[in-house]
């Protein structure tokens, strides 16, 4: 399956990337990652009222512009590109993702117009203590309280986790895991904010003490449901890598071509030329990879499992690899806090593990295919 890029593809990228580049220069993502808030309220409206971002991917009877992963890739790359800080990714590519494809349409309508809207912030919480993102790791238990459900256990790595509105928790049942929505100020509820290596993303830990909490799709064993959640939220961070990856490019050929030692250019050198050749190499092939996901993702197609691994070990890895280059090429003053290289190398590192290491998915994928 491949993915032709359309008109409507290239003026929603356009118009992305002119409105990032304006709301969202270095300036104002070191100002907005050292804040309290932890992103610009004014750019999170505009995304919503003005560009209609948050409902790009939803469903046209919620709000939404009835697009895709496709399309929700396409922004998150050119987010990627500029280290957006914003609660987008948490609400729109993990939360809004799994409630659009829940098939629980109580839950549908009861969430989705907000997200659509911009007035509610969600995450989504699947890892504990070890870092896990597989099922059988799962150790948050939901216990049946009446006609609804209690939970109990420890979340961590939750993105954004500390100030979303909803929390949808993956926890396990006597019947297999099941996903559950818990409003972030409910009783049982305590989040705190963790430190991590990126300062542009946020993740917390969430403890749950018998928190009330409501069923979202299907009943029983969700384990299908929820491994094609996984898989979408993979894609959308491998969409996100492949725009930091290309940041990086752009600002190491940049430099190379006004860096000038011995007279000349550093780009004349043939040891710059050859790093930025294989960045170029790995970051094309890693956006086929995620644009060929991200088309699999749309149609629904069954291959949507290895596309989604191959995704995200090849794009994890040209993201690292990326970001380590051009701090090579800019030599002593990418070294430095003033330069912004190391917040890209930071962003690569912590996205690199954020959903199962690249070792992970290409086990994933080797049993897939019957390596």
């Amino acid at each position: 399956m491949t993915l032709t890029s359309t008109q409507e593809h290239d003026e929603l990228r356009a118009t992305v990337r002119r409105f990032l580049t304006e709301k969202s220069p270095s300036a104002a993502v070191r100002h907005w990652m050292e804040s309290d808030q932890g992103h610009d309220p004014a750019v999170w409206r505009q995304l919503a009222e003005q560009l209609g971002l948050h409902g790009l991917a939803l469903p046209e009877e919620y709000g939404g512009a009835g697009g895709g992963a496709v399309e929700l890739g396409i922004v998150l790359e050119e987010m990627g590109r500029v280290l957006l800080p914003s609660p987008y990714f948490a609400t729109v590519a993990l939360a809004g993702q799994a409630i659009a494809a829940c098939g629980d349409e109580t839950a549908k309508a009861r969430w989705l117009p907000a997200i659509a809207d911009g007035s509610l912030t969600a995450t989504l919480a699947v890892a504990e203590s070890s870092g896990s993102w597989q099922l059988s790791d799962i150790t948050t238990a939901a216990t049946r309280d009446g006609d609804g459900w209690t939970l109990s256990g420890t979340k961590m790595f939750v993105v954004d986790g500390h100030t979303a509105d909803l929390l949808l928790i993956v926890a396990r049942t006597d019947a297999g895991p099941g996903l559950f929505a818990v409003d972030g100020d409910a009783s049982g509820v305590t989040r705190v904010q963790l430190e991590t290596l990126d300062p542009t993303r946020r993740l917390a830990r969430i403890d749950l003490t018998g928190a009330p909490a409501q069923r979202v799709g299907p009943d029983g064993d969700a384990s299908a449901y929820l491994r094609t959640v996984l898989d979408l939220v993979v894609v959308a961070l491998a969409a996100e890598q492949v725009g930091g990856a290309q940041a990086c490019l752009d600002t190491a050929v940049e430099y190379a071509k006004i860096r000038v030692q011995f007279d000349r250019p550093i780009g004349s050198f043939q040891a710059i030329k050859h790093k930025c050749a294989d960045m170029l190499l790995q970051i094309e092939s890693a956006r086929s990879a995620v644009y060929h996901a991200a088309s699999v993702a749309a149609e629904g197609a069954d291959s949507l499992p290895v596309a989604a691994a191959l995704a995200a070990a090849y794009c994890a890895n040209a993201f690292t690899n990326a970001a380590k280059e051009n701090i090579q090429i800019h030599g002593g003053i990418g070294y430095t806090w003033e330069h912004d290289a190391h917040l890209y190398l930071k962003r690569a590192k912590s996205s690199e593990q954020l959903f199962g290491g690249p070792a992970t998915h290409r086990a994933r994928l080797a049993g897939l295919v019957g390596i």
